[in-house]
């Protein structure tokens, strides 16, 4: 994960910022981090996958290997988006910051 953007301490501000409004406008910090995230190299980075329009996500990770298919891991199942972009973004978090968030 190599950026010149690094998270810093003073982001943490952003964390309550993304589970109030995990989808929508986001403030310019939030974004930058959103960013940094999403520019993550693909191999194994944490994803959802829809199941069911509109009614269920699975978390899943990309495959070390180009062309290989998603690894769904069937004990994360959600019935709300929200809830599963919580769930990503923790996951980004810890891999960013080594913090896990509660």
């Amino acid at each position: 994960m190599s950026s010149i953007y690094k998270i810093q301490p003073e982001d943490r501000k952003y964390v309550a910022e993304y589970r109030r409004n995990p989808v929508g406008h986001h403030s310019p910090g939030l974004r930058r981090i959103l960013t940094l995230f999403r520019g993550a190299p693909m191999p194994g980075k944490h994803v959802l996958v829809c199941v069911k329009p509109h009614e269920e996500w699975v978390l899943g990770q990309v495959a070390d290997e180009p062309g290989k298919p998603v690894k769904i891991l069937k004990n994360k199942v959600f019935h709300d988006l929200k809830d599963a972009e919580w769930a990503v973004f923790k996951i980004r978090w810890k891999q960013h910051t080594g913090e896990d968030i509660a």
